[in-house]
């Protein structure tokens, strides 16, 4: 026996039974899952930055997403805050690395 404490997406515990195996959930609350939500972020970010794959940056979109959808919010408002941000303060096309600045 393997155990976990972590979220998983929705079709995992259909895959272990077809894999023949027994398996434990619960379903979380709103404030739990936003919790978790948080937590699989940072593994999916994490899994990102160690093997530099596209999956694994699908994989962070689908968990911004949830995030989005647990708070009452969608990608189209996010986007709209990505924009006006990058109007305002610029993007990072430039690749500028700021070392110093003096007062």
């Amino acid at each position: 026996m393997k155990e976990y404490d972590k979220l998983v997406r929705d079709k995992i515990p259909e895959i272990i039974e077809e894999d023949g195996k027994e398996y434990e959930v619960e379903t979380l609350d709103d404030e739990e899952y936003g919790e978790y939500l948080k937590e699989k972020l940072l593994e999916e970010t994490q899994e990102y930055l160690r093997s530099r794959e596209i999956e694994e940056l699908a994989d962070v979109l689908e968990v911004l997403k949830s995030i989005l959808d647990n708070e009452g919010k969608g990608l189209e408002e996010l986007e709209e805050i990505r924009k006006k941000k990058a109007e305002e303060r610029g993007r990072f096309e430039q690749k500028i690395k700021l070392l110093k600045v003096y007062e």
